[in-house]
Formats: structure tokens, C-alpha cells, sequence
């Protein structure tokens, strides 16, 4: 049975609740369904004509039971796409920049553990890229419904980072990424998301 958020008894709990809920779900993929998964999702992306323009796009590495958008990579370098990971901000509140991702590309661990480019520092640091000069930003997420809305991590480095493309002005395609097995019924927006221009899952595409 999928989960049903109601508006009337959304709080904060409530998110919490949920999100632990759907991150165990997508922990619960095996190696084959994150495989098969990832293989459906990048097919799915491959279509889209906001991907197929892009020339600078930033995606991320999956952590945590995430869709892994990485056999896109090969692709978009093909097609002359230049691709950027996200790295956290240096003594900034959970903001992000983004970094030109090559094969060579030295890698670091961030406070979280996870992977990410290392571009504090000389010629690595000109890579670094604000997200207002990108294409197309494929950004993870933990829940999602049929209308758009869409749960994030909690920590606010997305809607913090790209709250400049609710102003007018130049701004990257956002399309949020998840399992389909991470859709509920029905999950009210917060105050403080900033809107995707689609969701995409391994089985479909919302479009809001």
C-alpha cells in the first residue's frame, strides 16, 4: 500500500517519519534492482529533450540506497556534455557548488562520507561552477507523488543552493530523480521547496 501524507496532520514528525520510511525502502533494493533500476531511469533520461540539449549538466553519485544516475555519464561525454558533481560549500550553512567532473578527477570524502571532487585547491579549483551557469541538474530524492511534490534529505542543500530560480533570470532544468518504489499518494509541498521542472523514477516521468 502506498503511503498517504495528509495535509491536515503534516508536520515536521511527520516528514521525518516518512522519509525514514522511504529511505529503508530504497535501502531494500538489491544490487540487481538498483542495477535494472538505474539501466530504466538513465533509458528514461536519454528521451527527455531538456537531456538530450543539456551541455552542462550535474547529477550526483548515489549514496544511501539512491537511483544511480551514473550510466548516463558515458552518454551525455559522448554527445560533448561537459559533467559536474556537487561538493559542499566550505564555511557556508548547507550550501553547495558544482565541480567539472572528469576521469581523472581526484576525489575527496566530505563530512557525510560520501565522494565528491576535491577543489579547494589550484587548478581543480577553477572548475568549480555557481549552479545559475548550468543546463540541467539531476538532484536525488527520498519521496515523491504524481502531482510534482517531492521529500528531500532534510538538510536543505538543494533548496538553499538553487532558491535563485524562483527569481527571474538565467537557470538550470531541475529533474528530481527517485525509485518508483520512493512514490506516495500524496505529499504537500513545503513553504521552502524550491519546484522541479520533472520527477523522474525507473517506471515514469511527472511532470508538474
Amino acid at each position: 500500500m502506498r503511503a498517504t501524507f495528509d495535509r491536515d496532520t503534516h508536520t515536521a514528525e511527520s516528514r521525518r517519519q516518512l522519509r525514514r520510511e522511504l529511505r529503508c525502502r530504497r535501502r531494500a533494493l538489491g544490487a540487481r534492482e538498483q542495477r535494472q533500476a538505474a539501466e530504466a531511469l538513465c533509458y528514461r533520461l536519454r528521451r527527455l529533450p531538456e537531456v538530450k540539449r543539456a551541455r552542462r549538466v550535474a547529477l550526483y553519485l548515489p549514496n544511501d540506497g539512491e537511483i544511480d544516475p551514473q550510466p548516463l555519464i558515458p552518454w551525455l561525454r559522448r554527445r560533448g556534455a561537459r559533467v559536474y558533481l556537487p561538493v559542499l560549500k566550505p564555511l557556508s550553512d548547507n550550501a553547495l557548488w558544482f565541480v567539472h567532473y572528469r576521469r581523472d578527477t581526484p576525489m575527496q570524502r566530505n563530512r557525510f562520507g560520501i565522494p565528491e571532487p576535491e577543489a579547494r585547491h589550484g587548478a581543480h579549483r577553477a572548475r568549480r561552477q555557481p549552479a545559475w551557469t548550468l543546463d540541467l541538474i539531476l538532484l536525488p530524492l527520498v519521496g515523491f507523488d504524481a502531482k510534482g511534490n517531492r521529500l528531500g534529505m532534510g538538510g536543505g542543500f538543494y533548496d538553499r543552493s538553487l532558491a535563485f530560480t524562483r527569481r527571474t533570470g538565467p537557470r538550470p532544468t531541475l529533474i528530481g530523480l527517485a525509485h518508483e518504489c520512493q512514490r506516495v499518494e500524496r505529499l504537500p509541498a513545503a513553504a521552502w521547496d524550491v519546484p522541479l521542472d520533472a520527477i523522474v523514477s525507473d517506471r515514469r516521468t511527472v511532470r508538474p
